[in-house]
């Protein structure tokens, strides 16, 4: 796409958010894998290039690499963190195995100015991840500015490079979106043209020109990515759309009455729902392996899924919610973080498929989908619920999953979210529910000794959902949570809250 900024991935665990960044500004922005060719990346006809940081290190015996031509593209570059430390080992500077390393908050000082650090504070706070350093800038390159006693930004303005040690991704750099601004607009001279409602015209106008009178088929899950896709389908083909839910029996407190009534009569989308309950149980009997309850349910799911669309004639696409962090996730190479969980979308399908993809979402970040969410008239509650896993409460249940623990945890589950609702707190926390402990333990009802399961409540704050920390909800908030769970929901007798932050911990359990 012409006037975009791509975002070479080294492996940060913020290149996403880098882009985000640029599309907050108005600019579109991509992340590509960093061993994209040069061929390649100029199809693209970026305005600017960003190299992400990323956990190598120049020095490692695979160290991952760029082709140098790029700096002879006369297209504009910023280098972060390692994106730095590469540029400057291509070009002819000097890094060194630091001794000590730099992590967290530090003081910048801006040495010589340039036009990224146009309208900067000559000093500020940055966010620093890195333990090798630059201790010689290429030739003709000249230092931007320090921190302690280390180069931390160098640049060639004549050529339109320049490099951060520190991340202006993160909000903890203070000055960090205006850098990345300045770099976007000052540098690469970027048009603010990135806009929701234009996406939303021109994706209508190109899935009819992609399916012509062909007829979709897509998997429902109720969730806010698959139902805008539907949606957004349904609102460019009418009646082609033809929508499966599949009914696991882990999902939450009757979701699938909800997601027949608001999909269903309120937008008019032609549902097929299969009660697959027993099926799924049947498969989980006895395993209680994270990761083999995963792929259990996700195979479990495209064979009912298969089976089904089978019967539907004519059908020529198969719709999905794919989303833009799916995409890097799945295009990642040895560089970008390690899977630490499967995933369901792009992972997830058949090597051979006789339908053609349709992935109307594929460009969008989370909160974008949420946007074309509200401007396709899908309510904003439905639109802003918290996110759930695809493999449902089936990981939030620890241990083998069975109907009946199933039961417990929607009761528990929705008792919470009603009681956040009915505080005024759901919207301020930006993932809650309930897990439920393969844990009894002794409690007192009713002068009866009882030995019950043990559930967990999680609430995470989070802008990303690559870092969070544990939401500080009221006390009296907690006790009514855990006072009705106890007093309500036959099985539980102890309620914990979970205070750990990601990293280290995740925000889902399994």
């Amino acid at each position: 796409m012409k006037n975009s900024i791509l975002v070479l991935d080294f492996g940060s665990q913020y290149n996403q958010l880098i882009a985000r960044r640029v599309r907050d500004m108005g600019v579109y922005a991509e992340v590509v894998p960093c061993n994209i060719s040069i061929d390649e990346l100029k199809s693209y006809q970026p305005i600017g290039i960003i190299l992400s940081g990323g956990p190598s290190s120049v020095f490692a015996e695979n160290a991952i690499s760029i082709d140098p031509n790029i700096f002879n593209l006369n297209i504009p570059i910023l280098g972060i963190c390692y994106g730095m430390q590469l540029t400057a080992h291509l070009l002819g500077g000097k890094v060194e195995k630091g001794v000590k390393g730099e992590y967290g908050k530090s003081k910048f000082k801006i040495l010589k100015p340039c036009k990224i650090f146009e309208n900067i504070s000559e000093e500020s706070i940055v966010w620093m991840s890195h333990f090798d350093e630059v201790v010689q800038v290429p030739y003709g390159f000249e230092i931007g500015g320090k921190s302690s006693a280390e180069i931390a930004s160098f640049f060639d303005e004549e050529k339109k490079i320049y490099a951060l040690q520190f991340h202006p991704e993160v909000s903890h750099s203070e000055e960090g979106s205006k850098i990345l601004e300045n770099f976007v607009f000052k540098v690469c001279e970027a048009l603010k043209n990135w806009k929701l409602t234009n996406f939303l015209d021109e994706e209508i106008q190109k899935i009819r020109d992609k399916v012509g009178d062909k007829k979709v088929i897509l998997g429902l899950s109720g969730g806010v990515d698959s139902s805008v896709a539907a949606v957004l389908i349904h609102r460019a083909i009418g009646d082609q759309l033809t929508c499966i839910f599949v009914d696991t029996g882990l999902l939450r407190w009757k979701e699938a009455e909800m997601v027949m009534q608001s999909y269903g009569e309120y937008f008019d989308i032609n549902i097929i729902k299969i009660d697959a309950k027993e099926r799924f149980f049947k498969k989980l009997e006895g395993v209680s392996d994270p990761e083999e309850k995963r792929k259990i349910i996700g195979h479990e799911f495209i064979a009912v899924f298969d089976e089904e669309s089978s019967k539907i004639e004519g059908a020529a696409f198969l719709a999905q919610g794919t989303i833009y962090p799916d995409v890097i996730e799945s295009q990642s190479i040895k560089g970008p973080s390690a899977v630490i969980k499967s995933h369901h979308n792009v992972g997830g399908l058949p090597k051979e498929m006789n339908l053609k993809l349709l992935e109307p979402l594929r460009e969008l970040f989370k909160d974008e989908v949420r946007k074309v969410g509200l401007e396709l008239g899908i309510p904003h509650e439905l639109v802003y619920r918290h996110p759930f896993p695809g493999p449902g409460l089936g990981i939030r249940i620890l241990g083998e999953v069975t109907p009946d623990k199933v039961e417990i945890l929607q009761k528990a589950d929705h008792i919470l979210i009603e009681e956040l609702r009915n505080a005024d707190w759901y919207d301020k926390v930006n993932q809650a529910f309930v897990v439920l402990l393969p844990v009894k333990s002794v409690g007192v009802m009713g002068d009866e000794r009882t030995y019950e399961y043990t559930a967990v409540v999680r609430s995470a704050d989070t802008v990303d959902f690559m870092s969070a920390t544990w939401s500080k909800l009221p006390y009296e908030l907690l006790e009514n949570v855990s006072s009705r769970i106890i007093n309500e929901v036959k099985g539980i007798n102890r309620v914990a809250y979970d205070i750990s932050s990601k990293p280290p911990a995740t925000i889902e359990w399994e």
